[in-house]
């Protein structure tokens, strides 16, 4: 083979640059470097001299074309603290599929108007609430059903027996309701909520939990003339339910006064919720509220679904619901194994970061809401699994519409609104760790952008690194956005 003499000229050329300078020619035929990407880069360093003694990892993606257009340690694998709910998020919609539902069941054996034992089964919907038992108690009185003969069974049975999520167990004593256990049946978010109603000045007040049915209470709260209110609330486990101990006094101005709390044992909540309810409506339930062991059900009498996953997911990405996640995380597992669990769920999201090239040394997720010190992700996985759920048509749409979107709404809405609605991102803060990871979106024409930013020992600058995490989206934008 022969070569021209003009392509000859050109390889002479091209060695030439090499043994002089070590670096290849530039390709006639390639584009023009983007002046506009220095300004970028400039941005990041901008962020990193912001918070100086803090780890950051920072990565900017094109997502048409994949290219890393700005970066800082984007493969230090970092604690991405609520920054682990896309992670949970992509995996729900990539093995569940955004129609997804949840169903919470009652199933027993009917003759006439007596049930011989009623079943309460579930399979992890996050959202049941009081009003959802309600529905299904009428559904029940609708079928003629006035008597349950036996014991009202609770159906956990789709789950481990593991209520507390992994790394929980580091703050035992917490019982916000932010903390609140998983259960494969569960109502409220497994919490109670304490209402307190004032009555006349120097008459107690009127109390009332939310479920019913579940709380023993002790004491009383006291109606003042005026100031500020100053209820107590002290829970104690007893046996699977709770003691409550009340006190203190509210101003007979307030309206309506609420506490919420998680719930210690979650497994019977729903049980006696149901039997409480159940009552009100008519049906009694002459045995007890016990864990169902085994045996038959009896056929569906009556049914709840949850709404679409797609529309769950919002109360992860918007809301950063810690207990939406978890309960979304475990039941990943629910669909391939006899029994949940939160070890194997973990697999599921490893095995798709795999699958997908996803994954960086030192990624691991082991829960699903990033709470306290369990996972590590680092901005480089983070971006890449960011760029491939935009570009995936079967969860793309879904997974960008569950983010919150900056100056709109969720946790960004007091955010990034000089963006006019082009950043869909996720938010994340614990005491120490600060991150922003989604997208800015672009105008036809131009591709968006996927970024990852997180901080992690920012030792009391929390509110340094949101804005310097502000000040370099805000940048992104100007970028794709220069008008």
């Amino acid at each position: 083979m022969t070569l021209s003499v003009n392509r000859l000229r050109a390889a002479l050329l091209a060695a030439a640059i090499l043994l002089a300078t070590g670096d290849p020619p530039p390709r006639a035929d390639a584009p023009a470097a983007d002046p506009h990407v220095a300004e970028l880069d400039a941005a990041v360093k901008a962020l990193v001299g912001k918070v100086r003694d803090a780890q950051i990892g920072v990565e900017i993606l094109d997502i048409h074309t994949g290219k890393v257009l700005a970066a800082h340690d984007a493969h230090l694998p970092l604690n991405p603290a609520s920054n682990a709910k896309i992670y949970t998020a992509a995996a729900a919609l990539a093995t569940l599929h955004g129609d997804h539902r949840y169903t919470t069941t009652l199933s027993g054996s009917q003759k006439g108007a007596t049930v011989s034992a009623l079943t309460l089964r579930g399979h992890g919907d996050p959202s049941l609430r009081t009003a959802d038992l309600y529905a299904l108690a009428q559904d029940l009185r609708a079928h003629g059903v006035k008597k349950v003969d036996g014991d009202l069974l609770v159906d956990q049975r789709g789950w481990d027996d593991q209520t507390t999520p992994p790394a929980y167990e580091q703050k035992p004593d917490e019982w916000a309701a932010f903390r609140a256990p998983v259960s494969a049946v569960a109502v409220n978010e497994n919490t109670i909520i304490l209402a307190v109603r004032p009555g006349a000045e120097g008459k107690n007040a009127q109390i009332a939990f939310d479920p019913p049915g579940f709380v023993d209470v002790e004491g009383t709260v006291s109606t003042v003339e005026s100031g500020a209110d100053n209820v107590s609330l002290v829970l104690s486990p007893t046996g699977r339910r709770l003691s409550a101990k009340v006190g203190g006094t509210i101003a007979q101005g307030s309206r309506l006064v609420r506490y919420t709390r998680r719930v210690d044992d979650p497994q019977l909540l729903a049980g006696y919720a149901l039997r409480a309810v159940l009552d009100e409506v008519g049906v009694k339930v002459a045995g007890e509220v016990k864990l169902a062991a085994g045996g038959g059900r009896g056929v569906v009498l009556a049914r709840h679904d949850s709404e679409p996953l797609s529309v769950l997911l919002h109360a992860l990405g918007k809301q950063s619901d810690n207990f939406y996640a978890e309960m979304i995380f475990k039941s990943l597992s629910g669909e391939t194994r006899k029994q949940a669990q939160a070890a194997s769920s973990a697999e599921v999201v490893a095995r798709l970061l795999e699958r997908h090239a996803l994954g960086d040394p030192g990624v691991v997720l082991k829960n699903g809401s990033g709470l306290y010190d369990a996972s590590r992700v680092t901005a480089h996985s983070a971006a890449k699994l960011l760029r491939w759920a935009y570009r995936e048509p079967a969860i793309g749409p879904e997974f960008v519409a569950h983010l919150a979107t900056g100056g709109v709404d969720g946790t960004l809405h007091k955010r990034l609104g000089h963006t006019h609605r082009a950043v869909r991102a996720k938010t994340g803060t614990l005491d120490d760790v600060i991150a922003l990871s989604g997208y800015v979106l672009a105008d036809e024409g131009r591709s968006p952008i996927a970024f990852s930013i997180v901080f992690n020992r920012v030792h009391g600058k929390g509110a340094t690194a949101r804005a310097a995490a502000d000040a370099l989206v805000g940048a992104i934008y100007k970028y794709l956005h220069p008008s």
